[in-house]
């Protein structure tokens, strides 16, 4: 990995990875700690999430990847369940017109069939202006889950031999292709605040050799500053991927 930096306001800080990934975590538990309701930390932590992707994009990563709502989310209490529904559907509003005046993209991986009709419409919409641009790609896992992602990418390559389109031996690549992130280079670096350290069923074919970052930060509290940190990490890292340098 080379020693890249970049000038931001007249200090060098390190290039940033190509795609980062992170899981959205601790948004109840700054809520509970401030004697608020949980809905509240994901109103926060929705708003963060903006401020973290400008950022991102300013600084020059090419794709940010966060977990926003897991197929195991649906066991949560409904009005929580209804507010995060409610929230994504306010942020997509909103991103709208941010992918139009600033050409970003932004893709949802997931389960989109599974969602709330306005949000299909809402995806299907930042779908169709995504297809215009080129340049930072925003992807917000919804109702994604890592092993479901596997299974129904295996079925839908089981169609695809079955109706003759598909050859009987694929690679790593033919197989990638089957998955929601189709076409996007896998994250280097795996960002989780809220102090668990596991992947929580995220990204799991994608992350084979992402270099990880647990903190112990939550995520309404993760500023720009905790991201500078984790990616200063992330050059530390010594990445051989198997091999011997």
């Amino acid at each position: 990995m080379g020693e890249k930096n970049i000038s931001t306001g007249g200090a060098e800080k390190p290039a940033p990875p190509r795609h980062i990934a992170i899981i959205l975590d601790g948004n109840g538990r700054w809520a509970k700690r401030r004697g608020l309701p949980r809905t509240a930390g994901h109103a926060v932590g929705s708003e963060n999430f903006r401020k973290i992707a400008t950022y991102c994009r300013n600084i020059g990563v090419e794709y940010l990847t966060v977990y926003a709502f897991s197929t195991e989310n649906w066991k949560r209490p409904e009005d929580e369940v209804k507010t995060i529904m409610r929230l994504l559907g306010k942020y997509l509003h909103e991103a709208i017109d941010t992918m139009e005046r600033d050409h970003i993209k932004m893709k949802v991986l997931g389960n989109v069939a599974g969602l709330p009709q306005e949000l299909r419409e809402l995806v299907a919409k930042t779908d169709e202006i995504s297809s215009r641009y080129e340049g930072f790609q925003a992807n917000i896992c919804l109702n994604y889950g890592g092993r479901d992602e596997i299974v129904r990418a295996a079925m839908r390559y089981a169609a695809d031999l079955r109706d003759g389109k598909a050859p009987e031996e694929i690679g790593e690549a033919e197989f990638g292709s089957y998955l929601y992130s189709a076409g996007i280079p896998d994250p280097e670096l795996l960002i989780r605040p809220g102090g668990e350290e596991r992947i929580s069923n995220f990204l799991l074919w994608q992350c084979a050799y992402s270099e990880f970052y647990f903190t112990d930060v939550l995520w309404p509290d993760f500023t720009t500053e905790e991201l500078d940190k984790a990616i200063v990490e992330y050059h530390r890292r010594d990445r051989r991927f198997g091999a011997v340098k």
